[in-house]
């Protein structure tokens, strides 16, 4: 019986975006050194506007305690009771202006979530997870870290390997039971106006 945690696509798909999911229970095991690194290499080779690569992030593991607690009291009290538990937290950031030209750049969130994405994949493909969280206070994060004027902290990161749904609380043992749903193709992917459904989906 599968999982209810692999996506079960109406049409085919690669098995790493089938396996890709976000746990809220993270079992207590570090993650290497050298998968960290490897997760941010797949990040850096994200297409970005202008090949700017506008995304930055801020990592801390559980063995720097102190980072860990500092990255972990940016995110929202929520967010904080269960993403505790990660053996590595991070916030993803992202300058607003081009460097090129000072300019505003319209793309830089964008090119962020592909950043992560690539960072998302990656880290499937190596069995880990990582749950990503909009609920942060980007101005503590910008006071605890220094971050300049120009650019934004935008998500936090939950990185680490997902816990067995059995040994969580019955609240988030619930989460992560709950099959996985996605909303038709029909819905989002228009043709001749909007919110009228490609013809390759009549």
């Amino acid at each position: 019986m599968n999982s209810p945690k692999l996506a079960t696509p109406d049409h085919p798909v690669h098995e790493l975006i089938a396996r890709r999911w976000s746990p809220y229970g993270f079992a207590d095991r570090s993650v290497s050194a050298n998968d960290l690194r490897s997760l941010f290499e797949a990040a850096r080779w994200a297409a970005s506007s202008y090949n700017e690569q506008p995304w930055s992030y801020i990592l801390a593991t559980k063995e720097n305690a102190a980072d860990f607690e500092r990255v972990l009291a940016c995110l929202v009290e929520g967010n904080q009771a269960w993403a505790k538990q990660a053996p590595v937290l991070a916030l993803g950031c992202t300058s607003l202006n081009f460097r090129r030209n000072g300019l505003p750049n319209a793309a830089a969130i964008h090119d962020l979530g592909l950043a992560s994405g690539n960072l998302c994949l990656e880290a499937t493909a190596r069995g880990l997870s990582v749950h990503q969280m909009i609920g942060i206070y980007p101005d503590k994060a910008r006071e605890l870290f220094r971050i300049p004027e120009g650019v934004q902290a935008v998500t936090a990161l939950a990185i680490g390997y997902a816990a067995a749904p059995d040994t969580l609380p019955e609240k988030v043992k619930e989460r992560e039971l709950t099959p996985r749903s996605r909303r038709p193709l029909k819905e989002f992917v228009f043709g001749s106006a909007w919110g009228q459904s490609a013809s390759l989906l009549q």
